[in-house]
Order: structure tokens, then sequence, then C-alpha cells
């Protein structure tokens, strides 16, 4: 009795939505593969691609995983931990963010049964963390290093990863074409870690062949005065000053007041003001530079002022090329006129202004420090420009990390292979439990072979057993899935390469994603609080009110 008397206990406010339990975490496990079902097909040389379609109108097209996550907008709460590791994937190593996600949702399918069977979700959370320090542990046994070798190897080595990571994107017929550009690219600028040493400046119109490489720095023809076509187009051995000031005629700012008692008076204020703007001119002219860049404007007077002195200018430059410029010819940004030394101005071998497409570019090249450079990009339709940079950014990456860690594993799915063969041996020498949840492990890794078939219309199934016949007789650790013939092949043999740390960051980052939505039990959803609502709701009201009030009279009430 005394048990009925007492008070119910209010926790949470009313309305707020809870999910507990098994239920729970199933519910978590098939949202998570929903959404790797919505990538994968884009995995492969044979991927397909997806347009995306915003609520601006604005149309994408794209087969990288961390692009259609981005505009996938994913409201469960589980599921977004898949989109954050595709985003994480993408900014640490470049490429392999479809991969991630498929094996972060694959192990998640795979525990399912388990969860369903009522085994307690850390006990596979124990058993996948073994498992995934020793794959990582296996990968690392079976890279195969590129240090050491002489420039020419090199370079030829990285295009190898570089048309890996190629074969699967849009430009993936022009491959071998890009990876040797980004390969001279990314050696261009040397041991820097910036990234935006590396423009990329896109132009419609022509064919993909017809993009080339600057080993400097090229930007499209700012917006130009009279007096800009008869400055020199082209120079041998310039010196470059680069300004942050504005050299325009500009009358007295700030609201200032000048009372005058003679008329005469006035002249001699609009003189100075010429005065200043020529002495400007005058002092980058003394200064020994044949080209003039600044980030703010450049008037028409200096414009016209320049070109009878045989001097190029351009204002209005963007911040990102001028800070391009000055690393590649060692000038360093000016923000005043006097006292211009020679220390200050960089320079180049050749300078000139180019047509390409239906744009002028100002083209640097033979930079002294040479650590930067531009890859202008050519296509047909703007879509296909735009999913062709984002490729060449992973390629970027990708050689950018081989050049780092210089550790390289067979691609075409057979490291997965490998390391799911050494994991299900491991299992059978465990008792209990932990036997089954390895091998489900193993199994999982399997997804990234079996993908790559169906993505390509083979026979998954006949594949993989030839894969695992290979891998277990001990004679074919690097064979993986060969997507021109339909069967198996040498991966290392026919240069699918990969860097290492791609695998090891995806399997990593998977497992961790997996674990994580494992150990959630309970989600909580609050209700949005009651003024929100209620507001909210006033506002609908208010715009549907007018209407359906009319609507409503119209049927059931005589209007006075």
């Amino acid at each position: 009795m005394a048990s009925m008397l007492q008070p119910q206990i209010i926790l949470l406010k009313e309305g707020t939505d809870t999910a507990q339990g098994k239920g729970q975490l199933i519910s978590n496990i098939n949202a998570c593969t929903a959404v790797a079902d919505a990538v994968r097909t884009t995995l492969g040389p044979r991927g397909m691609d997806k347009l995306v379609h915003d609520e601006k109108g604005n149309t994408t097209i794209s087969n990288d995983g961390a692009t259609i996550m981005n505009l996938l907008d994913i409201v469960h709460p589980g599921a977004k931990i898949l989109s954050d590791i595709a985003r994480s994937q993408d900014s640490e190593v470049g490429d392999g963010t479809t991969t991630v996600v498929l094996l972060a949702a694959e192990f998640l399918k795979e525990a399912k049964p388990f969860v369903e069977d009522g085994v307690h979700p850390h006990s596979l959370i124990r058993s996948y963390r073994t498992a995934s320090s020793m794959a990582l542990k296996k990968i690392e046994e079976l890279a195969v290093s590129i240090e050491g070798k002489s420039l020419e190897e090199k370079k030829q080595l990285l295009s190898k990863c570089a048309a890996t990571t190629l074969s699967s994107k849009l430009i993936g017929g022009e491959k071998e074409f890009f990876a040797s550009m980004v390969v001279d690219a990314v050696i261009a600028i040397g041991n820097d870690d910036r990234l935006n040493l590396i423009g990329i400046k896109k132009v419609p119109g022509g064919t993909m062949r017809d993009s080339f490489l600057v080993k400097g720095v090229a930007f499209k023809k700012t917006f130009s005065y009279a007096g800009f076509e008869q400055q020199p187009k082209k120079f041998l051995s310039p010196k470059i000053l680069l300004l942050n000031i504005e050299l325009e005629l500009k009358s007295e700012k700030e609201n200032a007041e000048i009372r005058l008692s003679d008329p005469l008076q006035y002249q001699s204020i609009v003189d100075a003001e010429w005065n200043i703007i020529y002495d400007k001119l005058d002092k980058c002219v003394k200064s020994g530079a044949k080209i003039v860049l600044s980030r703010l404007a450049i008037g028409d007077l200096a414009t016209q002022y320049f070109a009878d002195r045989d001097i190029f200018c351009a204002g209005r430059v963007a911040e990102e090329d001028l800070k391009r410029v000055a690393a590649a010819t060692g000038a360093a940004v000016q923000t005043t006129v006097n006292n211009i030394i020679d220390e200050v101005l960089g320079s180049c071998e050749v300078f000139e202004e180019r047509q390409v497409g239906n744009e002028r570019f100002n083209i640097f090249s033979g930079c002294p420090s040479g650590q930067t450079a531009t890859i202008v990009l050519r296509g047909g339709a703007d879509q296909f420009i735009e999913e062709a940079e984002r490729s060449l950014h992973d390629a970027i990456m990708i050689v950018r990390r081989a050049l780092k860690n210089s550790t390289v594993v067979p691609g075409g799915g057979a490291i997965d292979m490998e390391i799911s063969k050494y994991l299900r041996q491991h299992a059978r020498t465990i008792a209990g439990k932990s036997q089954l949840f390895i091998n489900a492990y193993a199994k999982a890794l399997e997804v990234i072979p079996r993908q790559l078939c169906d993505n390509a219309g083979f026979d998954a199934t006949d594949v993989l057993n030839k894969l695992r016949q290979k891998h277990a007789s001990g004679e074919g650790p690097n064979y993986g899935v060969d997507i021109n013939t339909g069967g198996i092949a040498d991966s290392f043999a026919n240069f699918v390469w990969e860097p290492a740390v791609v695998k090891i960051n995806a399997i990593n980052a998977a497992t961790e994603a997996a674990c994580l939505i494992l150990s959630v039990d309970e989600t909580v959803k609050n209700p949005k609080s009651e003024s929100a609502q209620g507001e909210a709701a006033a506002s609908a009201m208010a715009g549907r009110g007018g209407p359906a009030m009319r609507g409503r009279g119209g049927r059931g009430m005589r209007r006075r």
C-alpha cells in the first residue's frame, strides 16, 4: 500500500523523447547502414557518381565520399558520426572517405546479430579494439617503403599512388596526365605543409588535356583601367613590387572641413592631393620594379603613369594570390612606398600575360624559391571542373602523405583480404565468444573487395572465393580485384598502390566510430522550449492564416 502512495518522480521536461536499450542500439545501426548505402556505389574505379541538388538550386556531381556526406543533410544523431569520420579522413589523409564510411557501417552490420542475441556491447567493443590494433600491426608489416630511392624513381612511384586515387574519379580517363602534374606540383612546394601554395584555377572551355601546370604563380587578370593595354605584357627577369595600399587619387576623407578666405587657396589643396599620388607613383618607379601588384585598387591615373614608363601593374589582386607571389618570388608585401629597398623586391625568370580560354592570365614562372605551383584546369561544364578540382585535391593530399610517410600497400582490396585472413587465423586460437567477434570483424573487412566487384558489375562471390583461396595458400598477399578483367591480379605488379597511412587511418576511424555507436544505449531528445514552439506556431499561422481563413469563411459562413 505504501509503495502505491509514493508520488511519481518526473525527471525530464514533458515531451522529452527517450529511447533506450537494445531497440535503440539496433535503430542506430540501421541508420548508419542506410547512410553507407547512399555512398556504397561510389567506391572504386567503376564507382557511380551522385548528383546532389540543394535547396538553393546548386547542383553538385561528385563521387567523393566526404563531399556527398557533407551535402546530405543527415539529421539522425547516430548516423551523423559517419559524416564526421568521412570529414576527418578527408582533412587528415585526403582519400579513402568512402572506404571509412563503408567499413564503419559493415562493422556495425556484423555486430547487429550479436546485439539482437543479447551480447553485451562492451564485449564486442573489446574484441573490435583488439582486432583493430592487430590489423594495424599487420599493415605496417606488409607496407613497402619508397625511402632511399632517387628523385626520378620516387616521382614514378608517387605518380602510381596518385593514379590509383584518380582512377575512381570523374577524370580517371586522364589519370596518368593528371598524376604526373600533381606529383610535379607537390615536389615543387618542397617540405612546406601549406596546401594553399598549390593554387588551382578553373577556366571553362577546352578539353581536360588543355590543363597545364605552372611552376610558379598564375592568376586571372584583375579589373583594369584605361591605359592598361599600353603596358608591356612580357618581361624577362623583372623586379616585382607587392603593395597593400591604394594608388588612386583620393579626395579628403573623414568629413574634413577646410575654411578658405581666398578662392585661390582652393587650387593649392587640389594640387596637394595630386602631388601626394604623384609622389607615391614616382617612388614606385624609382624602386626599379617592372611589375607592381597591389591588394587594393590601382586607379586610372596610376595605370597610365606606369604604362608611360613601361611598367606592368595590377590592382585588387586576391590576398591568397598575392601571398603565393610573395612566397614564390621572395618579395615582401609593403604597406608604404617610402624607403623601398632591393631586399623587399621579388624576381622571377619570366612574367607574361597569356590568353587561356576566354580569360587572360598573369603567369610568373621560374621563381627563385620555387615553393609554389598553380594548376590551370580546363573542361566543359562547370560541375565537371568543380569535381576535377575535388579529385585533384585528393590526389595532392595522397602524394603529400606518401612523401612524408613513404610506405605504400597494395590496393584493389588486396590489403583488406590479407588482414581478413590473418584475423580469421588468429580468431581460431582464441577460446570464448571473442573468437566470433574477431571473425565478424574479419568478415566486415571483405566489404571493400566485394563492393569493388559489385560496382564493376562482376560476380562478387566468385571473385572473393578466388581471392580467399589465393591469400589462404600464402602465395598471394598482394592479390586484389582486377577491375579490367573481372578476375584477380597482383595489385603491386599492376601498380595499384595506396599510402599505408590511408588504410591505417580508415581502419582506426571506422573502428572508433563503430565502438562509439555500440557504446550508446540511450538517446534523449529534449523538446524545444515552449516559447520557441509558440513563436514558430505563430509565424506559421501568420504565413498561412490569410488564405486559409478566407477559404474556410467561403465554405462555412457568409461574409458580411
